[in-house]
């Protein structure tokens, strides 16, 4: 797609990617993060696994699919948490394109494969991710999208769920549930 100002962006109908937490060993999320290909689009940078959504996907949809493609992961390892719309832009002749970000969580670090398509895919600290060099797209809006505060099973009723996960306490604010056991250990 073609915006108004020439620039481009990457899929017809819009692109998605999976913003996935897992608990570390300490009770802490660690986000998987993809370190881009040389030779891709802004190549040497880490962002999320993601990409272009076809005609027939929900956002959902396509980033569990490119998950699958570039990191090896099975859907069924995945519990979405929230969508979350990152960049919207027109283009020309009445076009809209649009990035969403998955929220979701896994049980544990899961084992990734990764594809043609990264140098490297890592499960980083949550509080690490803003040291690595980051895809522009990913930086703009990771300020929005990380763990603002944690949370233990008493202090949220949706912390009452199975341990750990995301919560999204309010629109586009996110908490990291973990059991009180977690912050005491």
């Amino acid at each position: 797609m073609v915006s108004d100002t020439g620039t481009h962006y990457w899929g017809r109908h819009g692109a998605a990617g999976l913003l996935l937490r897992a608990p570390r060993p300490d009770g802490t999320p660690a986000v998987l993060l993809q370190h881009r290909a040389p030779w891709s689009h802004q190549g040497g940078t880490w962002a999320l696994p993601g990409g272009a959504r076809d005609s027939h996907e929900t956002p959902e949809q396509a980033a569990v699919r490119e998950a699958h493609e570039e990191a090896g992961l099975l859907a069924e390892h995945v519990q979405v948490r929230a969508l979350v719309v990152t960049a919207e832009v027109l283009g020309t002749g009445g076009t809209h394109w649009s990035y969403t970000t998955v929220v979701a969580d896994a049980p544990e670090l899961l084992t990734t494969v990764a594809n043609r398509e990264s140098s490297e895919l890592r499960w980083v600290p949550e509080d690490d991710v803003v040291e690595l060099p980051l895809h522009p797209g990913f930086a703009a809006s990771w300020e929005r999208l990380h763990i603002t505060t944690m949370l233990s099973s008493g202090d949220h009723d949706e912390c009452q769920q199975s341990l750990p996960h995301t919560v999204e306490i309010q629109s586009g604010v996110f908490a990291w549930c973990r059991s009180a056991a977690a912050e005491v250990g």
